[in-house]
């Protein structure tokens, strides 16, 4: 792996940008979490696929696919970036994260389940909590069977399962999430089994738009808010969801209702916004620097700082 370029600042967060194999590129993604230093939370977040065959209607890494990465390459990123800070590959940080998340749907890698395997074994790191952020495709039980060995094994709680719901409005999240994909009830049965007393919640994810419905009394129906949470995200800026003329619900300045009323009916609900200098460094969930530097597009708020070699 050759690192090519980087853009970000060191206090929030750097995309790197590197030539995997000849003539084919990744993005990877470091950041903190101000006001917390490095060494309380610090993220790392991992291609898995070159490009993703999903293509949801907001994410600037979906709609081209050229394969999946091996076992290496997934590592070389995490390598690198380790590397960078903690050179003897001891990682004194509460909150380790390793989301795979960047680029690529992680379930279409049976490689994600192999270096999962090998973390907690390659790293010293007490705080290490691998993260899993999937559309939960058809097709990809067995990947999560195994999963589920992987987290009883090696984890002991410290996993975090995310499921990207974007809105209870069923045909509309076939709209968004255009492949075919597990269901509610799907989900919920998996995620009943996945958890047990001790391990953090199962995350319900919803970038939310102004037009996406989500319902309390759908999601009651199917999750259980003692094994489920809710979190509430932008739709951050990207190429894609202004070609889709997609507007985020949450903005800092947002009175949000539907957390309240989630609440209400018994979910624990985070409200996620974040750095907004994240969105002008290109380095949040859906952002995809590469396509935004071929595409030559300007966009109000997002992808504003130099690409340095």
């Amino acid at each position: 792996m050759k690192v090519i370029g980087k853009v970000g600042r060191d206090d929030i967060a750097i995309v790197y940008l590197a030539e995997i194999r000849k003539g084919e590129f990744i993005e990877f993604v470091e950041s903190i979490q101000p006001p917390l230093k490095r060494e309380e939370k610090w993220v790392l977040i991992i291609s898995t696929l070159l490009g993703c065959p999903v293509g949801c209607l907001m994410c600037d890494a979906g709609g081209w696919y050229k394969g999946r990465l091996s076992k290496d390459e997934i590592m070389t990123q995490i390598d690198y970036m380790i590397k960078n800070r903690f050179p003897t590959k001891k990682i004194p940080v509460k909150k380790f994260k390793i989301q795979f998340a960047r680029m690529g749907e992680p379930s279409f890698n049976y490689h994600v389940l192999e270096v999962l395997k090998e973390l907690p074994i390659k790293y010293d790191a007490p705080g290490l909590m691998p993260c899993i952020s999937t559309v939960a495709p058809k097709g990809s039980e067995s990947f999560f069977e195994k999963l589920l060995k992987i987290k009883q094994r090696y984890y002991n709680g410290r996993f975090q399962l995310q499921f990207s719901i974007h809105t209870t409005d069923v045909k509309l999240r076939d709209k968004i999430i255009p492949i075919k994909k597990w269901g509610f009830s799907e989900i919920a049965a998996y995620g009943n089994k996945f958890y047990k007393k001790g391990d953090r919640k199962i995350t319900l994810n919803f970038a939310l738009a102004k037009s996406w419905p989500l319902e309390a009394d759908i999601l009651l129906k199917y999750f259980d808010p003692e094994i489920f949470l809710i979190k509430i995200t932008p739709v951050n800026p990207t190429i894609r969801a202004k070609e889709n003329m997609i507007e985020s619900y949450i903005n800092p300045t947002s009175n949000n209702e539907i957390a309240f009323n989630l609440r209400k009916k018994g979910y624990e609900v985070i409200v996620s916004i974040g750095e907004l200098e994240e969105n002008r460094i290109g380095s949040n969930c859906g952002q995809f620097l590469r396509r935004f530097l071929e595409n030559n597009y300007k966009i109000e708020g997002a992808y504003e700082y130099k690409v340095m070699s």
